[in-house]
C-alpha cells in the first residue's frame, strides 16, 4: 500500500478488496482510506455460496470501481516502479480495451527451485505475449493485467465458470480478447513482482490450481499450446536416446544437428525474452531447467487427470 499510493498517475483509485480477512486487513485498509480519499473499501461478507470463490470478490470490486479502465493486481505484489499505472495506461486507448502486462517472481540467490519458477515465467509470458502479438491473445496474468469494465459487463463477468476455482485471469481474456482489442505491456517499470514459492509441495499446489483451467481454453489455443508440449516431449523422450541406437554416422551426425539447432534456437529465442523481461542468470541453466520443467509440467497434468484441485491456496 505505501507503494501504491505513490503511482505517478494524475487521476486514479485504489479499490482495496477485504475478501473475508480475519486477520486486521481491515483495520489497516481504514488506516489508508482516512489519508488517502482515492482509496475505496469493498468488504466481502461471508457467504457458504462463494466460499473461496476470487471470482465473486473481483466482481464486487469491478463494480464499485469508478472508472472504465481496471488495473489489477494481488496482495502479496508489489510494482517496480511508481509507473506502474502510467506504463500499462499507455496501452489502453482507441480500440485497445486490454492491456497484458509482466509479472516476475523475486529472484532468490542460489536456489534452483526459484531458477526453474522464473524459467517458466519466461516461457509463459513468450507464450501469450507471442500469441497476442500474432492476433490471437488467449490468456494474462491477474497479478498484471488492465482491462475495460465495460467489456467485463458486457461479457456477463464470470457468469460463464464462475464455478471454476481459478480463471479470473486467463479464462476471462480467453473469451473477451481478440487482435484488435489487445495489447501487450513488458517494459520495465511496469513490472509487477511477485513472491515466489518456496517449496516444492507449495509450487505444486500452486500449479495445479494454474493447470486446471487449460480444460476451458478455446480449441485454437489448446491445439497451439499441445503442440508446443508435445514437441518438448518428443525432443527430450525420443530424439536424445536415439543416439543411442542409431548406428549409422550419417544418421548420429543428422540427430546430433537436430538437438544442436534446438539448442541454439532455444538459446536465442529466450535468450532475447529474458533480455526484455529483465530475467537474470538464466541463460546458463537452460537446458536442465527445461527438462526438469518437462518432467514437472508431466507431473502436475498427471496429479490433475486424477483428481481436480478444490480448494484454493
Amino acid at each position: 500500500m505505501p507503494v501504491l499510493v505513490k503511482q505517478q498517475y494524475s487521476d486514479f483509485e485504489i479499490v482495496l478488496i477485504n475478501d473475508r480477512s480475519y486477520d486486521e486487513t481491515e483495520d489497516i485498509y481504514s488506516e489508508f482510506a482516512e489519508k488517502y480519499s482515492f482509496i475505496k473499501i469493498v468488504t466481502v461478507q461471508e457467504s457458504d455460496h462463494f466460499y473461496g470463490n476470487k471470482k465473486y470478490a473481483l466482481t464486487l470490486g469491478i463494480k464499485a470501481a469508478t472508472n472504465d479502465c481496471l488495473l489489477f493486481t494481488d496482495a502479496d505484489c508489489l510494482p517496480k516502479s511508481n509507473f506502474w499505472i502510467q506504463e500499462m495506461a499507455n496501452h489502453f486507448n482507441g480500440e485497445t480495451k486490454i492491456v497484458l502486462g509482466y509479472g516476475p517472481y523475486e529472484t532468490i540467490a542460489n536456489q534452483f527451485l526459484n531458477k526453474l519458477i522464473r524459467y517458466e515465467t519466461v516461457i509463459t509470458a513468450l507464450q501469450y505475449f507471442s500469441l497476442a502479438k500474432m492476433g490471437s491473445p488467449y490468456m494474462g496474468v491477474g497479478r498484471n493485467l488492465m482491462y475495460s469494465k465495460q467489456v467485463f459487463l458486457k461479457n456477463k463477468g464470470y457468469n460463464q465458470y464462475v464455478k471454476i476455482m481459478s480463471g479470473d485471469d486467463d479464462l476471462l481474456i480467453n473469451q473477451i480478447a481478440n487482435s484488435t482489442n489487445t495489447e501487450i505491456c513488458f517494459e520495465e517499470q511496469s513490472h509487477m513482482t511477485s513472491n515466489p514459492k518456496t517449496t516444492f509441495k507449495q509450487l505444486v499446489t500452486q500449479k495445479r490450481r494454474h493447470i486446471s483451467t487449460v480444460d476451458y481454453y478455446q480449441k485454437k489455443h489448446k491445439y497451439l499450446l499441445g503442440v508446443y508440449a508435445f514437441n518438448r516431449f518428443l525432443f527430450w523422450g525420443v530424439l536424445p536416446f536415439t543416439l543411442l541406437y542409431v548406428q549409422t554416422p550419417k544418421n548420429q551426425i543428422f540427430i546430433g544437428s537436430l538437438i544442436v539447432f534446438k539448442w541454439i534456437s532455444e538459446y536465442i529465442v529466450v535468450g532475447i525474452a529474458s533480455h526484455k523481461l529483465k530475467e537474470k542468470k538464466l541463460l546458463a541453466f537452460i537446458p536442465i531447467l527445461d527438462f526438469v520443467l518437462l518432467l514437472f509440467q508431466i507431473y502436475i497434468f498427471s496429479c490433475n487427470s486424477l483428481s481436480k484441485p478444490k480448494k484454493w491456496s
